[in-house]
Parts: structure tokens; C-alpha cells; sequence
């Protein structure tokens, strides 16, 4: 007799390879939406960028004029319960004295106000050098930055400035950590403040900046009285300040970090200081990358930094520190100690990765001994992006004590909690 029944091999094996082609389905389909998506936000975003364009053209414009003029200023929708923000085009100075533009934000108080406003100045931390990746030029500058304390100090009255930096955003190049440049940015960014009709403020201000923009901070304070000498520079705060280049250089030469810092080291660098050249300390893989991956939102290459230290790919050939050009410029633009008359706060976190805190514990070490009058505060289990929103309450309230002429506490006296490097 002929056996009917099912051969039940057979059965699992055409279901299995029913369940794969559907599963295949899925899979080519969910790629094909994730491909349709990211080429409409790419589109979208590229939109954006071009309607953005026309604002942020200098050709043709006056470089010759008072320091902080406004020269363009445009309401941004930004979502704050206590304010609102302008983004603005003004005049500044490059390191070297000449005149350029730089761009920025000014959030300013809705309540009003029966005496002058103060000023704090917000330096922000390495975001790629693209055009594109200006904080002025997101849609959401505000979270985009991790800048959500904004509303919390337009509720203290004050009003909130935040410089792009001359070259980010704007043409040129960014000058990145070369503390002069930025510095003029940061303190004509209060001056923008004042001739920015609406914002009602006087003359007292604070600087608050973190990583990249800790060390615009430092150098920001430094020159605050001669650059700025019309206006009182109350306190100054630097969290996770990239504040002693030699040693953070040094240190992080052959991890993911400089695949992050090194490609707009490398471009900034030559640019202001001659007699540099990328091809004096760069690998065949750092050569062939560095203009791409600076031009690119950190972001969106952050992760290829990563990938790239873990096979083991150096972005460098050897450290800066053993070329004599390369040192020089280092040495130049490791941030400056205070004096004692400038109150400075400095936080960092015992777990950041990408401003090492022994290199903070270096600069506090070398600041305390020179006199400075600085608190310093310590995290822990913090990473270095979320520092900036962690500390943030303690800065407002630091900076509000300074607005409010009260005493500082220096911690100079009290012992650090990690060994400070030594180079």
C-alpha cells in the first residue's frame, strides 16, 4: 500500500525557508525605510542648511568697525519658558589682531527688568568644524548642544550669549584652541549683548565654558581687561577645560580621541601659525582622513574613532611634544593661570575620557600655585559630554554668588583626588 501521509522532513524544511524568505522580506524592507528615512532627513537637513546660507554670507561686508556690532540678528524659535533667543551675526578679531565675523546666540529674559541685566557667556566644546555643525545653525540649538540650563539662568534674569566661534559657521577657518582667536569671540559676544536692542544689560558679566570652550574660558578671563576693560568680568567657570595641552595631547596620542581633536588640530594649527605642516606628523590613514573627518559633525564620526584606535590605526606618527615648531604652539596655547583678583571655578569628572581629569588636576596644581583664586569641583561616574548638564546647577549658583559680589571659598588648600600628570 502507498503511504500517504506528509513527509514531515519535508514540511519543516520548506517552512523554515518560508520563515527565511519572509524574514528576508522584513529585513530588505525595514533597510529600504531606514534608507528612505535618512535620505529625507538628509534632504530636509540640507534645506535647512541652505535657507541658512544668505544669513551667514560676509562677502561684500565691512570688516572694518567697532569690535561686537551687530551686522545681522534674526528671531530663532527655541522652545524656553523664559525667554527667547536671536541668532546674530557680528564683527570680532582673529588672534592676530585683523578683523572677521563670527556668528552666535543671544537668549534674553522675557521678564522685564528694572535695573541692567548681567551677561554670561557661554565658550561651547569641539562639535566638528563642518559649517553645518555651528550650534546657531541647528534647528534646535538648544538641546542640540546640551545647553538646557539656558532657561533656568533667563528665570535668574540674566542674559545668555553663545559664540560659534569666527570660521564655524561663518566663513573661513575655525580657529580651534588657539585661545587669542577664541577669546575675542567669547568677549565680543558681550559686547554683541549690549547692542542687541531689548536685552537691557549693564556691564557685569561671568564665562562659563566646557572642554574646548573651558579653554576659550581661561583665555577668555585672561584677557578680559585689556580686551574688555568697559565691562566687570565677576567669575569665571571651566568644566572639563582642555587646559594642559601637553600632557591631555600626549596622553590621548593614540587613543579615539585623536582621531576627534587631531583632524581640526591639524587644520586649525597651519593656519595660524606657519611653519606647520600636517605632513610633519601625520600617519598615511590620518593624511588620507583628517580633512573629511574635521569637516563632519563629531557625531557623526565619533564612532570611526573609535573603530579605528581599536584596530589599531594611529592618527599621529609620533607625539607633537618631540617636534620643536609643534611644542612651541603647544606650549603657547596651554591655558593661562588667573590672577587672584578673578574668581574661577573648575569642575571635572574622576571618569572623563576625553579631557583626562589628571590633566585638570595638572592645571589646578600649576594654577594654585600661581596664585589663583579657584574652587575646584570633582565628580565621579560622570561622562565627559554629560558633565556640562551635571554641573550646571552648581555653576548658576557659583556664578549667581559672583553676580551677587559674596565671597568666593577657594579649595586650593584642600588635597586633589587623583594625581595631577606631570607631561
Amino acid at each position: 500500500m502507498r503511504n500517504n501521509k506528509p513527509n514531515k522532513k519535508k514540511q519543516t524544511f520548506f517552512k523554515r525557508h518560508r520563515l527565511l524568505k519572509i524574514l528576508l522580506i522584513v529585513i530588505g524592507l525595514l533597510t529600504l525605510l531606514l534608507f528612505v528615512l535618512n535620505t529625507v532627513s538628509r534632504l530636509q537637513q540640507s534645506a535647512f542648511q541652505n535657507g541658512l546660507n544668505s544669513f551667514y554670507d560676509t562677502a561684500g561686508l565691512n570688516e572694518i568697525g567697532p569690535q561686537g556690532e551687530i551686522i545681522r540678528s534674526e528671531p530663532v524659535a527655541v522652545s524656553l519658558q523664559n525667554g527667547t533667543g536671536q541668532r546674530v551675526l557680528y564683527r570680532t578679531q582673529r588672534a592676530d589682531g585683523s578683523n572677521t565675523f563670527t556668528s552666535g546666540m543671544i537668549y534674553t529674559p522675557s521678564a522685564p527688568s528694572a535695573s541692567p541685566r548681567p551677561i554670561m557667556a557661554w565658550a561651547h566644546g569641539t562639535l566638528g568644524m563642518g559649517d553645518s555643525c555651528a550650534p546657531s545653525r541647528q534647528k534646535d540649538p538648544i538641546g542640540s548642544t546640551g545647553m538646557g540650563w539656558v532657561d533656568a539662568m533667563l528665570a535668574r534674569g540674566w542674559v545668555v550669549t553663545a559664540t560659534d566661534y569666527a570660521g564655524f559657521g561663518t566663513p573661513g577657518i575655525e580657529a580651534y584652541l588657539v585661545g587669542q582667536s577664541e577669546a575675542h569671540d567669547v568677549l565680543n559676544s558681550v559686547r554683541a549683548a549690549k547692542n542687541l536692542p531689548g536685552t537691557n544689560v549693564g556691564n557685569s558679566y561671568a564665562i562659563w565654558g566646557h572642554s574646548q570652550g573651558g579653554h576659550s574660558a581661561l583665555f577668555s578671563a585672561s584677557l578680559a581687561s585689556s580686551y574688555l576693560p568697559e565691562y566687570r568680568l565677576v567669575g569665571t567657570a571651566a568644566s572639563a577645560p582642555a587646559a594642559q595641552l601637553e600632557s591631555l595631547l600626549t596622553q590621548q596620542l593614540d587613543t579615539a580621541v585623536s582621531w576627534l581633536i587631531g583632524p581640526e588640530v591639524i587644520i586649525s594649527w597651519p593656519d595660524n601659525f606657519p611653519g606647520l605642516s600636517p605632513d610633519q606628523v601625520l600617519t598615511t590613514p590620518g593624511a588620507k582622513n583628517y580633512q573629511a573627518t574635521a569637516e563632519a559633525c563629531i557625531k557623526d564620526v565619533a564612532l570611526g574613532g573609535v573603530i579605528r584606535a581599536k584596530i589599531g590605526q594611529k592618527f599621529f606618527t609620533q607625539s607633537l611634544m618631540t617636534l620643536p615648531e609643534w611644542k612651541s604652539v603647544i606650549t603657547k596655547e596651554t591655558a593661562p593661570v588667573l590672577s587672584p583678583s578673578q574668581p574661577l571655578l573648575v569642575a571635572e569628572s574622576l571618569t572623563d575620557q576625553v579631557v583626562l581629569p589628571n590633566t585638570t588636576a595638572q592645571y589646578i596644581k600649576r594654577a594654585c600655585q600661581g596664585g589663583s583664586n579657584l574652587t575646584s569641583l570633582w565628580l565621579n561616574n560622570v561622562g565627559h559630554i554629560a558633565l556640562q548638564g551635571v554641573v550646571a546647577p552648581s555653576v548658576m549658583n557659583w556664578l549667581g554668588d559672583r553676580f551677587a559680589s559674596r565671597s568666593t571659598a577657594p579649595t586650593c588648600n584642600q588635597p586633589l583626588p587623583i594625581t595631577p600628570a606631570t607631561n
